[in-house]
């Protein structure tokens, strides 16, 4: 689920996105405001992947 803010301060919340390219940009197709002018997600705060440590004890074994 993504939340879309617009600038003229209308929300949208949509569960299935489809993104296209329009004006050489990346738009999400159904964030189309009333006013004309395309939303923009209300929470871009990507941090990344997690790093994850395996730590099964068959990976500490040295094969010789």
């Amino acid at each position: 689920m993504s939340k879309y803010i617009c600038k003229c301060g209308e929300k949208k919340e949509l569960h299935k996105v489809s993104m296209v390219v329009i004006d050489d940009k990346v738009r999400v197709e159904e964030a189309l405001c009333q006013c004309g002018e395309y939303m923009e997600e209300e929470d871009q705060s990507f941090s990344g992947f997690p790093t994850l440590i395996r730590t099964e004890p068959t990976l500490n074994k040295k094969i010789s």
